[in-house]
């Protein structure tokens, strides 16, 4: 292992040269600064190797994160390329209503902190599965909350490869079926060798670098506008093609039931997003759960507030200058490289050259974590109940989550490839919708729901999860944008509100029908699994039932 990480530094300080052998628009100081961070990381996955050798040191770091650093690792998991680059796009392109997203990937917090977070860390071990299943049906449960899971992180870690590729090939030179390979690569080995230790840390220090980068353009901007919000907005209003149109909501969202299903998917597929929920596992117990939510609502609200004055600030230094645009007149790179060309603008090719490696860190992070959380579902959730059918295996579970993630990483790469030129925006939406449909609902209703049954938790998650994976692509982003229909099926681009419904719905309606003996069984062990998730007791061999 130490010959293969001396072999991968070698090979990455050979890589600025590589690539202005290549001549293809490379920015040197990005490279450098890119190079810089991943091998810093290799050696802390070179570190965390050394003191990962249990499942709990895979899965769950041995559980030694404070709730700071858990946290901020949190805040780095969350705040993906999408969060810092679309969103920065959406206020350059929209104005005011880039402000929606930003409020709707926050407003899941406070679900995760009042509901969530306690009762997670105090029922469950590695995987929220071992929560949804804790009173309930092992087999079933399991299968349901790793296809929820799998299903998740697959169009999460499509949508990041994509852009990690796009990413890679504008500001490094480089091919992008060679910088799909390279973030692929890397993943594997942080996920393989450090597990969530090294995961960890690699997210610690992207988050510290990505607020770090923010925090310097929103003060470039502002001081370009001598701290005057006011001299800022009025500034976009007069250079913004839509005028004064751009302080006023409505152009991203321009119907109620979009707004409103939009809104939950992003608020309640927050709080079943798997490889957020993985984290709490990470905290000594639940004191330190809650404390980790606290931090990371507070680093990623103070994220996106930096993003609308990015966004706005990319309005009036980049439309006043033409050297940002092509023969088209459309801005190089599209909408969503708005965040890129202003940190050019304002600090040259030094400042270019940072945000580019913060923002491809930031991808870097992303993916670890999805992949983590992919490997845990197939290894601890599927492996561990379908083949040794409960039956406590250390070593060959641990054995079979690096099989996965290798197997993850690959297929990672190969989706990416394939995905090239599809349309991957919808695939973030998706996600989020199944994790909102499928996960969220048998996650709470397990916890605070006496009259939950198994077959309740199946036949309601299954169909939500179906629900939400058949309208959105019978609807119009992949029905007609990637298919090329004429007319969607569904008419509506964001599915929720429908597929959520009938979660709830069926789980209700299939749990107060069930009077079979195994559902009073459960529905007696709801006072015992309570007092449990509310004060801990015996958290530690929680899901050891």
């Amino acid at each position: 292992m130490k010959n293969l990480f001396a072999s991968l530094m070698l090979l990455l300080a050979t890589a600025p040269v590589y690539a202005q052998a290549q001549g293809g628009g490379a920015h040197i100081s990005a490279i450098l600064m890119f190079v810089a961070f991943v091998m810093v990381t290799l050696g802390i996955t070179w570190w965390a190797a050394r003191r990962t050798r249990t499942a709990r040191d895979f899965y769950a770091a041995g559980g030694g994160i404070t709730g700071f650093q858990n946290g901020l690792a949190i805040a780095g998991d969350y705040m993906s390329a999408a969060s810092f680059l679309g969103i920065a796009g959406l206020v350059y392109l929209s104005g005011f209503d880039g402000l929606i997203y930003a409020i709707g990937f926050l407003v899941g917090w406070p679900i995760v902190l009042l509901l969530i977070a306690e009762p997670l860390r105090n029922l469950g071990k590695y995987t929220f599965a071992d929560v949804a299943s804790f009173r309930l049906q092992q087999r079933p449960i399991r299968i349901l909350a790793a296809s929820g899971s799998l299903v998740t992180v697959t169009f999460y870690l499509i949508a990041q490869m994509v852009g990690a590729g796009k990413l890679i090939e504008v500001l490094f030179g480089l091919p992008y079926e060679f910088a799909v390979v390279i973030v692929g690569v890397l993943m594997t080995l942080y996920v393989t060798f450090g597990g969530m230790l090294a995961t960890t840390w690699v997210q610690l220090i992207k988050a510290v670098l990505l607020l770090s980068g923010a925090s310097l353009m929103a003060f470039l901007v502002l001081y370009h506008f001598n701290f005057s919000f006011e001299n800022m907005f009025s500034s976009a209003v007069d250079v913004h093609a839509r005028g004064i149109d751009i302080m006023a909501p409505g152009t991203l969202v321009s119907d109620p039931i979009s707004a409103i299903s939009l809104g939950l998917a992003l608020m309640f597929g927050t709080a079943g997003l798997p490889h957020i929920l993985m984290r709490f596992f990470t905290v000594r117990d639940a004191v330190q759960a809650r404390r980790s939510v606290f931090y990371a609502t507070g680093f990623i609200g103070y994220f996106y507030i930096l993003t609308f004055i990015i966004g706005f600030g990319a309005i009036v230094l980049l439309l006043n200058n033409p050297g940002y645009f092509d023969g088209s007149g459309s801005l190089i790179g599209g909408g969503n490289m708005a965040a890129i060309h202003l940190s050019h603008a304002l600090g040259g090719d030094i400042l270019l050259g940072f945000i580019s490696a913060v923002a491809f860190a930031t991808i870097l992070a992303v993916v670890s974590g999805l992949t983590l959380a992919g490997s845990s579902a197939i290894s601890h959730d599927l492996y561990a109940t379908l083949f040794l059918k409960g039956k406590h295996d250390e070593k060959k579970e641990i054995r079979a989550s690096r099989i996965a993630t290798i197997c993850l990483g690959i297929l990672a790469v190969m989706l990416g490839i394939v995905f090239e030129n599809q349309n991957v925006a919808f695939m973030v939406g998706l996600a989020f919708c199944v994790a909102a449909s499928a996960n969220f609902p048998i996650l709470l209703l397990s916890m605070y729901w006496k009259k939950l049954t198994t077959r309740g938790a199946v036949m309601g998650g299954s169909a939500g999860l179906i629900t939400a994976v058949l309208l959105v692509v019978i609807g119009p982003t992949v029905w007609v944008d990637t298919f090329g229909f004429a007319e969607a099926i569904f008419p509506y681009k964001y599915p929720a509100i429908f597929s959520i419904s009938i979660a709830f719905i069926g789980i209700w309606l299939f749990s107060v029908l069930d009077k079979s003996p195994a559902a009073k069984r459960e529905q007696e062990a709801f006072d015992a699994q309570l007092v449990r998730s509310q004060t801990g007791v015996g958290a530690d061999s929680a899901s050891e039932h």
